[in-house]
């Protein structure tokens, strides 16, 4: 006889669904925002304030490695988050992801420069670096999750990629404030005092984005998975379940390989255009900063308007037709890409990131639906975020820094745009051989003490 526990959770009203999708891309933006910051902050004044004694490209290397130590955590945050996510819930976790976040953050606006304390400086940088990437690390795979398993399968891709305009909005957000300061700020009173504005100002934010975040409910899959894992538990005299790692490594190795390969173009080719580009359009194409900051200002803009209608597409036409495309794409483009820099011109500069950011877009907006979609409730926090995560590592992490090696070693643009094209292969071999998971219904969780994986029903099951 079917117990209470089973029973199918309530459905979200659509008034509901927008407060949440709201409170999590509210969430995601102030994290990113952060996050992005930091890289920009790195390829324009750490490498004067924290490395000085450095050849300045030198110095841009060294500032762009603490930059990829935040990466460094982000698995570690990934496992931590996800397990207790997993246990406790989707809402704890990501109120502690937003703290941990924003007080780190606004941590390195009040650091001491290598001027005042030497050595100590980039020895505290990095510890704050380390704190946004473990934060960072459980933010995104509770953000999308938590809209995910509020959602239904008929509108799940448009309704998860909001969360996903987080990082264009952040990147937005926090290119914008650099740019004002720029524009305004002599560069030495932005070297001096003005860089810390940005970061300081991540204290606000983070007021906001918990005040809404704390207003909003559990995920009902969740809950409902939740009691049902009770349930088993106590049919089996309260013997205890297996940590979500080790169901996760049993019964989604394959989708955890399949997430980390996705990953490597849209991670890759996102650091290469946003961040890498600062130091390439103001070195190797002689642009000004304030020109640069300007173009990815725009260009994050028409990035945040596409990625809900790639999310839409991939409701139609499936996530895997629309994240082949985005992969083929940006491989396709990277050489124009590069091309179209080196000319100088505004216009092209404006060009060129924005159409790398749109195909980008085509991988980001379907990968929240994507990869949610790929593991059962009990353990889909640790699943998603580890794949997310433990790819970031090899890709977004050493991309910034790869890149100006390769334009160091090669004093050329050919070795990078090779470099983004691999992981275009890398991520269409992944992509290629994953399987569909446009129709799958989240609540659909096998009852066995392990939660085997979920099983696939039609996209009509329930709607919002």
């Amino acid at each position: 006889m079917a117990s209470a526990a089973s029973a199918p959770p309530t459905p979200t009203t659509p008034g509901n669904l927008k407060r949440i999708v709201a409170a999590s891309l509210i969430g995601t933006t102030i994290e990113w925002y952060d996050f992005f910051l930091y890289g920009s902050a790195a390829a324009l004044v750490f490498n004067k304030l924290f490395f000085p004694d450095s050849d300045p490209l030198v110095g841009t290397l060294l500032s762009f490695l603490t930059y990829a130590v935040g990466f460094a955590a982000r698995p570690l945050g990934a496992l931590v988050f996800g397990h207790y996510g997993d246990r406790l819930g989707r809402k704890k976790l990501l109120v502690l992801s937003l703290l941990l976040m924003g007080g780190a953050t606004f941590a390195i606006g009040l650091l001491p420069t290598h001027a005042t304390v030497g050595s100590a400086a980039p020895v505290l940088l990095t510890a704050l670096r380390l704190v946004q990437g473990f934060a960072l690390g459980g933010e995104w795979g509770g953000a999308v999750l938590l809209v995910s398993e509020h959602g239904d399968a008929r509108r799940r891709g448009f309704w998860a990629s909001w969360p996903q305009t987080g990082a264009p909005a952040g990147q937005l957000l926090a290119t914008g404030v650099l740019s004002l300061l720029t524009a305004v700020l002599s560069d030495s009173a932005f070297t001096s005092w003005g860089w810390r504005i940005p970061f300081l100002l991540s204290g606000v934010l983070v007021m906001v984005g918990l005040w809404i975040r704390l207003s909003v409910d559990e995920s009902p899959v969740f809950k409902q998975a939740l009691a049902q894992a009770e349930a088993r538990r106590a049919e089996r005299g309260g013997d205890a379940e297996k940590l979500p790692i080790v169901s996760v490594l049993r019964h989604h190795w394959r989708d955890v390989l399949i997430a980390m390969g996705a990953r490597m173009a849209e991670n890759i080719s996102y650091y290469v255009i946003t961040a890498f580009i600062l130091v390439y359009a103001t070195t190797a194409a002689d642009v000004s900063k304030q020109t640069a900051l300007n173009a990815v200002l725009i260009a994050s803009a028409v990035h945040f308007a596409v990625i809900p209608l790639w999310g839409a597409l991939s409701d139609r036409v499936g996530r895997r037709p629309v994240y082949l495309l985005g992969a083929a794409g940006i491989g396709l483009w990277m050489f124009p890409f590069f091309s179209l820099i080196d000319t100088g011109s505004f216009g092209n500069l404006i060009l060129a990131i924005t159409v790398g950011l749109v195909l980008h877009g085509a991988m980001y907006a379907p990968q929240a639906a994507f990869f949610s979609e790929m593991f059962a409730t009990r353990m889909r926090y640790s699943g998603a975020s580890i794949g997310a995560q433990f790819a970031s590592v090899a890709a977004g992490a050493p991309a910034p820094l790869i890149a100006t090696a390769l334009l160091d070693d090669y004093d050329s643009s050919t070795p990078i745009a090779l470099y983004v094209i691999a992981a275009a292969v890398l991520t269409l071999i992944a992509v290629g051989v994953a399987k569909e998971t446009r129709n799958r219904d989240l609540a659909d969780v096998d009852s066995a003490a392990d939660a085997a994986p979920v099983t696939t029903k039609t996209a009509d099951a329930r709607t919002v």
